[in-house]
């Protein structure tokens, strides 16, 4: 069965920009049932866990349907709580790079004032609390007459926080014309009240959450800045002396400027994606086989048929989108019995993702530190120490041995001699 593309939603332009952008080769299950139904002005009913793309399968249709030259509130996204609003805002800002759609969150802790002048400036699209948008509601500074799509996000969630009578006022006071999109991991009965009271004719879609397990990997995360992935990434590969190993990057771009980047510091590296032809992908395929590449960087669709069992690590340069996506990925390492790899850059607001993978695949991703630069030059000098004391045990020094001798008639000592050697084959290795 051929694979969904992006392409074939027939979306705008700039919103596949935005789309790349965010490395999504392609939809999630979830997005590739949803959206069309969505773009089609249908209700619609998803149960899907968190971190299987939800946020993108309500996100891109919504502002799809945005009237950019209306200067009102047209999409009331509801979450229960602030770091999902938080989430769903910085996705759909992301998406929209190139449509210019104004977002706003608003959610109780944050400044109510404030809220208020940004909502006097205009938004398209509202993401917040239940109870903070009531209380807006409520003051008048909240117009949701023109809404023409509410989504409930999470909404089991919401009613567990006692969202209840806060949801069933906010949706008693926008037009009964609009679409309502419904969201929930589970579908308990207040769910299913909810939906008949409020939804016409939904379309139910239900995405199987498969059960994720990946044995023989041992998993840990990095904190990281974005600019510092390039020389963290290095550095673990100097400190693990990886013979093997497989880097993921969410867009194509991202694996061609890493893959420069590696090329550039020595490393045999080579990159595969989506807009590579078969023969070099084969090419790439076949290097990586033998060893003559090291270091593959791959996005998630064009690592697909990769089956090499003697990959040793596995980084999650970029994170992945859903927790299935990073359970696939990790699965490429530690087969055939082998121990495994898995070492994920985390930055800033990614945590909130790690988090649900960890909460899904039910393991423990632990935290290491960053090693800093006088770790890796600690192994390298180790390693550099076992392959002379291995090059002195096979013997044939001869010729060495005798030049060592004229230096040491010229008044240099054996020490400053071995320790200008490591020092210049050191420096060498760094360039």
């Amino acid at each position: 069965m051929k694979s969904i593309t992006f392409r074939d939603l027939q979306l705008s332009e700039n919103m596949e920009k935005g789309i790349e952008d965010l490395g999504f080769e392609e939809p999630t299950p979830i997005q590739a049932q949803a959206i069309p139904y969505i773009m089609e002005g249908r209700d619609v009913i998803g149960q899907a866990q968190t971190g299987t793309g939800k946020t993108a399968a309500f996100g891109i249709p919504a502002l799809e349907m945005i009237e950019q030259d209306i200067n009102r509130v047209q999409v009331l996204v509801l979450c229960p709580t602030r770091e999902l609003a938080n989430q769903v805002a910085d996705e759909l800002n992301k998406l929209s790079r190139y449509k210019k759609i104004k977002i706003l969150p608003v959610y109780g802790g944050q400044s109510i004032e404030r809220q208020i002048r940004a909502l006097r400036r205009g938004a398209q699209v509202v993401i917040g609390t239940p109870g903070r948008i009531m209380d807006h509601i409520e003051r008048g500074t909240l117009n949701i007459g023109g809404v023409s799509m509410v989504v409930l996000d999470e909404a089991d969630e919401m009613l567990d926080m006692g969202f209840r009578e806060d949801i069933e006022f906010i949706l008693s006071k926008i037009p009964t014309t609009r679409q309502t999109i419904l969201f929930s991991a589970t579908m308990p009965g207040p769910i299913m009240k909810l939906t008949k009271r409020y939804q016409t004719d939904p379309q139910l879609i239900k995405t199987i959450h498969k059960k994720l397990t990946v044995p023989h990997v041992e998993q840990a995360y990095f904190e990281v800045k974005p600019h510092t992935k390039p020389e963290i990434l290095c550095r673990l590969i100097d400190i693990y002396d990886v013979k093997s190993s497989l880097v993921f990057c969410n867009t194509k771009m991202g694996v061609d400027l890493l893959v420069e980047k590696l090329k550039t510091r020595g490393y045999l590296a080579d990159g595969l994606h989506g807009d590579m032809k078969q023969q070099q992908r084969e090419r790439v395929m076949s290097g990586f086989r033998k060893g003559d590449i090291e270091t593959l960087v791959a996005t998630d669709v064009a690592a697909r048929g990769i089956d090499v069992e003697n990959i040793e690590l596995v980084f999650n340069y970029d994170m992945p989108q859903d927790e299935e996506s990073y359970v696939h990925r990790i699965g490429r390492t530690g087969r055939a019995g082998r121990q495994g790899l898995a070492f994920t850059f985390v930055a800033g607001k990614e945590m909130y993702k790690l988090k649900n993978i960890q909460k899904y695949t039910k393991v423990k991703i632990s935290h290491k530190n960053v090693p800093s630069r006088s770790d890796a030059e600690d192994f390298k000098a180790n390693l550099l120490s076992q392959k002379v004391k291995d090059t002195i045990d096979e013997g044939h020094l001869g010729k060495y041995v005798h030049w060592v001798e004229t230096l040491l008639e010229e008044d240099y000592t054996s020490i400053d001699i071995a320790a200008g050697l490591v020092k210049l084959m050191l420096s060498e290795e760094n360039r």
